[in-house]
């Protein structure tokens, strides 16, 4: 993730909905998403809005990675699948 960043909105995938929900489960900043990491950021968000789906979270992770959440891997995709149906 690149140093310049310095608000969630900056994030790719990230707009102005998730970044409530981020800060609304506690989230602030990218430094504090990357350190949850994605699974656990999920899981916070989920406390606030159990609405939430796989799409977040391949957004979540998509945002850590740097990337779109159209760019990552399928074994990723499938990684966090898999969470979900845990």
């Amino acid at each position: 993730m690149a140093e310049s960043i310095i608000t969630l909105e900056e994030m790719p995938n990230i707009g102005d909905v998730l970044a409530t929900r981020l800060r609304a489960a506690g989230i602030e900043t990218p430094q504090e998403l990357k350190r949850y990491g994605a699974c656990l950021a999920f899981e916070k968000a989920l406390l606030s809005y159990p609405d939430a789906c796989v799409n977040m979270l391949f957004a979540l992770e998509g945002a850590i990675q740097n990337i779109r959440w159209h760019q990552l891997s399928s074994s990723t995709k499938k990684n966090s699948a898999n969470f979900m149906r845990k």
